[in-house]
């Protein structure tokens, strides 16, 4: 395949992308050394047999798409003994990650052997932070196992934005400790910890993952052999190198813990190239860089745990993972580290900036005492003041109304995967019933469900970060037709159990566990509930347990696709649940306001603007007003439905109006009118409300980015950059939030190297992630004239192309810019053509369009028809003033101008640019001075002017 021959040795060649990884590395016949090691070879002798067959089975395209009973998605990644593919279970319908071995290694014994091991490894390990195994299979001689699919990737993806945020560095690696230490109590030690292998959910709790290199520590098994793979340098402890010929020892991963750590604190790990090999050869004359020399500003602490855990010698390391975890959590607390023993002066120092209060109390204490003896003070004042101080200590650092609460997702203990959504609809249904209850403050579902089930998590940090005084957690088990629920009360100043109760019910009887968890919660929080709050919570969502199943799968599916590059493909699958629901329980109440929801949210995106889906979501909200004509949730979703889909922002509002008299802690409430504020220009009006939906949801994503865009439209980008910095703490995988960081120094000053080495750090650690940024990518390659950069995005672009709220350009069209740019003019033409009859027949199914008029005036511009270009443009302006819509109203002016300025009329563009520039809009300093778009107008004195009115007046 690479011309390569069995006699060949292997040899390490200059840098170059792996072919098997991805990684840039120095290569051998297209190889990094780690994979080379990864199938048996070396740098001095190979098998060139082999390594064909390697690269024959990386390069060959899966044709099989299901295994056992899982149908499988799509690929997501490789190792040295297996694929990896997300995968849908048949029974469940749950998505999975599934690993099954190569088929070429079905001849080695060796590395069978080493497979089942690591399946039989993270299969024996029951722990939050170790990624679980569901089952173990075996079809055609090949295993394979299931476990659960992580959605936020892993730390080699989200390092880069970790690298900023030191404390949530710690935080992870702490529980990472934990976890590292719960498997060598369990006899098992990893031996290839790095931060591939080191994955995040969709909360950003970190799991650890393949075991493929596991041993036990149990010198009775026959799995204590050494191994010809050995770990990934960088990573590596020095004495694996030597293939583990003496007993395998805990320290080994405790090296690689501190390597991860030095990884995500100084942005590389501590030993590169020809360095990490060294350390594996035991050669290495000099120690890692110190961390503070690459980065001062850490905390010498921090510096002194990671020498502490890179030590060569391995009885110098910190004794076992828990003490690494414990220094951890004391650097963390703001303890001293037990690492770095400290003089009394200094552990007395930091015990005054741990208790703050008390400290200030007792030097308080000891001036009024010395003022009382001074000035010969009466005993009666000196009581009075010391009574006054007491007071003042009693009061606790942190307060938070007392009658709030947030309902934590319950953990779920039940064995059979497809009664999975049992603890989720607990979680649901609780908060749910909770939310109507005007007597108490509420947390939304956004930002308690980042809080992942587990010993590990810190109630009463968890508290101060909802700003609440209880949490609701518990657990659920079905066992047989039962279903057993262990519920707590924490009280988040004390950390302390105000309540704590088990209920055991029939499954048939499971709502009746939901009704009585939240009466119960209403009760020891001494909160009224009048007559209709309590006739809400009584009432069930359904009857029918296979409908409640299909919905809470549909309301899950419809969060994570917030997210997703595939949203419009996951809505659907939405409706398709949905619809299944309905159709067994045609009452299904929370069902039809979900659907309609659904549909509207299709309609508005462009996915299916046609008058058919407009119908679907009416016919959905009339089921649900036939149902429950009174409930605040079928008033907002005919609020949402009269914004998305009617864009009736009266009617919208005064829906609003109603949800809010019943549904009080609903944090959708705000942001839809914060929405509706900012189309008809009310923008502080709108940053107030998201500031408001926040209150109730402060760790909400979406929120969150709909208040950055806000100030990004308004060009306030110190706010807008506060608010990401926000939001990439809440969400620090987020790749979408990390690139719209990185445009703000684009937008304000031109600057487009943030941006540019954002992307390019993200696609070298995660290719795969072209897609997702296929929209940036297109967008700063224009600007940059980087011919092979626009290539590229058009290349990882879908074929719905590209949209921007609701204005969708065909791929077409992104084609036809790529031809012109290369000079390619026939090219261009028939690309541009292409983008018109896709156009066309978009807009004969939802005439009156104004997003598709936008799209067929400038494709009607590039091709030289003027005056239909000119038309199209006017008429979506006039569709869409700005009066009636401030953000889509400028998005039609805005190319009214590009559509003037390329067909000569550069007036008419330059008094659409300077009315935008006076209103919040796209129209940006760093847009005008880069954007081809506005080369027809450049040395124009009145567009200069208009330019120079942009510029930043502070340096960035």
């Amino acid at each position: 395949m690479f011309g390569l021959t069995a006699s060949m040795g292997v040899r390490l060649g200059p840098t170059q992308a792996c072919v098997r990884c991805g990684q840039a590395a120095r290569v051998a016949n297209h190889l990094c050394l780690t994979c080379l090691l990864q199938t048996g070879l070396t740098p001095e002798t190979g098998d060139g047999e082999a390594l064909d067959a390697l690269l024959a089975e990386i390069n060959m395209k899966d044709a099989e798409w299901r295994l056992g009973h899982y149908e499988i998605l799509e690929e997501v990644g490789r190792g040295g003994m297996g694929i990896i593919y997300r995968a849908r279970q048949e029974h469940s319908r749950r998505i999975v990650a599934l690993k099954r071995a190569l088929s070429f290694h079905a001849d080695s014994a060796e590395t069978m052997k080493r497979f089942r091991r690591e399946a039989e490894a993270a299969a024996s390990l029951d722990h939050p932070h170790i990624l679980p195994i569901y089952e173990v299979s075996e079809e055609e001689g090949l295993p394979f196992f299931s476990m659960k699919f992580a959605a936020g990737g892993s730390l080699l993806n989200a390092r880069l934005a970790l690298h900023s945020d030191p404390r949530r560095c710690v935080m992870l690696m702490a529980q990472v400790a934990q976890a590292v230490q719960y498997a060598h109590e369990h006899q098992v030690l990893h031996r290839d910890l790095k931060p591939g292998n080191i994955l995040l959910d969709h909360h950003g709790h970190p799991m650890v993952c393949d075991f493929g290199l596991a041993t036990w520590l149990d010198a009775s098994t026959d799995l204590t052999q050494s191994l010809t793979i050995f770990g990934t340098p960088g990573y590596i402890a020095p004495e694996q190198a030597s293939g583990l010929a003496g007993k395998a020892r805990p320290t080994a991963d405790i090296y690689s813990l501190g390597a991860i750590l030095y990884d995500l604190l100084a942005g590389r790990p501590p030993f590169l190239g020809e360095h990490a090999l060294a350390v594996l050869r035991e050669t290495a004359e000099k120690p890692a860089p110190r961390l503070r020399t690459l980065k001062p500003q850490l905390d010498r602490d921090l510096e002194t745990i990671c020498e502490r855990c890179l030590e060569r010698e391995p009885e110098a390391r910190y004794a076992s993972a828990g003490a690494l975890a414990e220094d951890l959590q004391r650097w963390l607390d703001g303890r001293s580290i037990i690492a770095r023993p400290v003089s009394d002066a200094t552990k007395a120092l930091r015990w005054c900036q741990r208790n703050r209060v008390l400290t200030a109390v007792a030097f308080a204490c000891f001036f009024l005492a010395a003022a009382v003896v001074f000035l010969g003070v009466a005993q009666w004042r000196s009581a009075r003041a010391q009574r006054a101080w007491e007071e003042a200590s009693a009061a606790p650092a942190f307060t938070a109304p007392e009658k709030s609460v947030a309902v934590l997702p319950f953990e779920d203990l039940t064995d059979n995967q497809a009664d999975h959504y049992l603890a989720y609809g607990i979680q649901e249904d609780v908060l749910n019933n909770l939310s109507k209850v005007a007597d108490l403050k509420v947390i939304g579902g956004e930002s308690v469900r980042r809080f992942s089930p587990g010993p590990t998590r810190n109630l009463q940090q968890i508290g101060r970060t909802l700003g609440v005084k209880y949490l609701l957690e518990g657990s659920v088990r079905r066992e047989g037709e039962n279903v057993r629920v262990d519920a707590h009360l924490v009280d988040t100043t004390t950390g302390a159990h105000r309540w704590t109760e088990h209920y055991e019910r029939k499954l048939t009887n499971l709502f009746d566990i939901h009704r009585e968890l939240a009466q119960a919660i209403a009760y020891h929080l001494q909160a009224k509930l009048s007559a209709g709050e309590k006739a809400e919570i009584s009432r069930p969502p359904t009857r029918n347990l296979q409908a409640y199943d299909l919905y809470v799968r549909a309301s899950a599916l419809a969060e994570d696709a917030k997210f997703s590059a595939r949203i419009g493909a996951m809505f659907l699958e939405v409706e398709k649940l949905l619809n299944q629901a309905v159709a067994r329980d045609p009452d299904f109440f929370r069902a039809y306001c979900l659907l309609a929801y659904t549909h509207d949210w299709i309609y508005f995106s462009a996915i299916d603007h046609t008058p058919r889906r407009l119908a679907l979501g009416n016919a959905a909200l009339k089921e649900a007003f036939r149902l429950h004509p009174n409930s605040g949730e079928a008033h907002l979703a005919m609020a949402q439905h009269a914004y998305w889909a009617l864009r009736d922002f009266p009617a919208a509002l005064a829906e609003l109006a109603i949800a809010k008299k019943t549904l009080p802690n609903e944090s959708r409430i705000p942001e839809t009118r914060g929405f509706i504020e900012r189309r008809q220009g009310r923008w502080e009006d709108a940053i107030r409300e998201f500031q408001n939906s926040l209150d109730l949801d402060p760790r909400d994503l979406v929120i969150l980015q709909e208040l950055a865009l806000t100030y990004n439209l308004q060009r306030r980008f110190p706010e807008m950059g506060a608010t990401l910095e926000r939001a990439l703490a809440v969400a620090p995988q987020s790749m979408e939030t990390r690139v719209i960081q990185a445009f703000v120094a684009l937008q304000r000053t031109g600057d487009a190297r943030p941006a540019h080495d954002t992307i390019e750090t993200i696609l070298s650690s995660d290719a795969k992630s072209a897609p997702e940024l296929a929209e940036f990518m297109f967008r700063l390659g224009l600007y940059q004239r980087d011919v092979p950069a626009v290539a590229r995005a058009v290349a990882a672009m879908s074929s719905e192309g590209l949209a921007a709220d609701a204005i969708r350009f065909p791929r077409a069209w992104c084609e036809g810019v790529l031809a012109r740019m290369r000079g390619d003019v026939s090219g261009a033409h028939l690309a541009f053509l292409r983008a018109r009859g896709e156009a066309e027949e978009f807009y004969a199914k939802q005439p009156g369009f104004a997003g598709t008029l936008c799209v067929l005036g400038m494709i009607d511009a590039t091709l030289g028809r003027k005056d239909e270009a000119i038309t199209e443009g006017r008429k979506a302006v006039d569709l869409l003033p700005l009066n009636k819509d401030s953000i889509n109203g400028a998005h039609a002016r805005m190319y009214l101008a590009a559509i003037y300025a390329w067909t000569g009329e550069k007036d008419l563009a330059l008094d659409e640019l300077e009315l935008l520039t006076g209103v919040p809009s796209d129209i940006t300093y760093g847009s005008l001075l880069l954007d081809p778009m506005w080369d027809p107008l450049r040395g124009e004195a009145h567009f200069e002017k208009i330019l120079n009115g942009l510029a930043p007046t502070v340096a960035p």
